[in-house]
């Protein structure tokens, strides 16, 4: 099973600096995608960010081979306590990184299942035989409102404070990541972005877009365009991981 991936990250329209970071990484277990929305300080959102693309990459580089969904999520957490740490310190020791922290989405994609995990805002979709559908749930003001009844999700889309997140990474000295796993049937795409997608780009759109004949790195361009056509007033960044149908499927059909 070959799985196609992509990686696009954009400034926007407003913004002179970009604090999200992210890439898809490849080793023997297969492909991480990850997404990081920096925050805080002057520029040390781009730090932190950074640190964690850096850090991930190389731990991905260095990773032995993960063969259950047991050993990859330890795997996924650990890294995240990790990476935790190493923020935490960096911004307790460097004044002008006070306060920094950042948002992690994280896809560990192997030919049998998928491992997600998550702090913050940014998201991850999955596109498949039951439809589209959110794997995360945000870690942020107007997400809790809507979960206690206060505000519905209609609501929650244009809160003045829907931006506001209640837990990144980086910013405490202990912190862990909401952590699953998916087993994969084929004929799937995984979607992880920062909010400067979904805060412009709604459920509706994506899913037109990502059902376009085109490639994986056209669905991204065209993902990010139509946020920046919309104001672009985000950093916006997506990911895309496409596993085939199998073959199967395909011969039964």
């Amino acid at each position: 099973m070959e799985i196609a991936y992509t990686f696009k990250t954009d400034t926007g329209q407003i913004r002179t600096h970009n604090e999200d970071n992210g890439g898809v990484f490849v080793n023997d277990t297969g492909v991480l995608a990850l997404v990081a929305d920096g925050m805080g300080g002057h520029l040390a959102g781009d730090v932190a960010s950074l640190m964690t693309k850096d850090f991930f990459q190389s731990a991905w580089q260095n990773s032995p081979l993960l063969t259950s969904v047991n050993e990859t999520e330890d795997w996924l957490k650990e890294q995240v306590e990790a990476i935790n740490q190493k923020l935490y310190r960096h911004s307790e020791d460097n004044k002008e990184c006070h306060g920094m922290g950042t948002t992690i989405v994280a896809a560990i994609c192997t030919k049998e299942f998928v491992t997600i995990g998550h702090i913050g805002d940014s998201r991850i979709y999955i596109k498949n035989e039951f439809g589209f559908s959110a794997k995360t749930n945000d870690h942020s003001l107007v997400q809790e409102l809507v979960r206690s009844g206060q505000i519905t999700e209609e609501e929650a889309e244009n809160h003045p404070r829907r931006n506001v997140v209640l837990r990144a990474l980086g910013t405490e000295k202990e912190i862990s990541a909401d952590v699953r796993s998916m087993f994969i049937e084929g004929d799937e795409l995984i979607l992880l972005c920062s909010d400067g997608l979904t805060d412009k780009v709604n459920t509706t759109d994506i899913i037109k877009i990502i059902d376009e004949k085109m490639s994986l790195e056209q669905k991204a361009n065209a993902l990010v365009d139509l946020a920046n056509e919309r104001g672009g007033e985000d950093n916006i960044t997506v990911a895309l991981v496409e596993y085939p149908l199998n073959k199967e499927e395909e011969s039964g059909r």
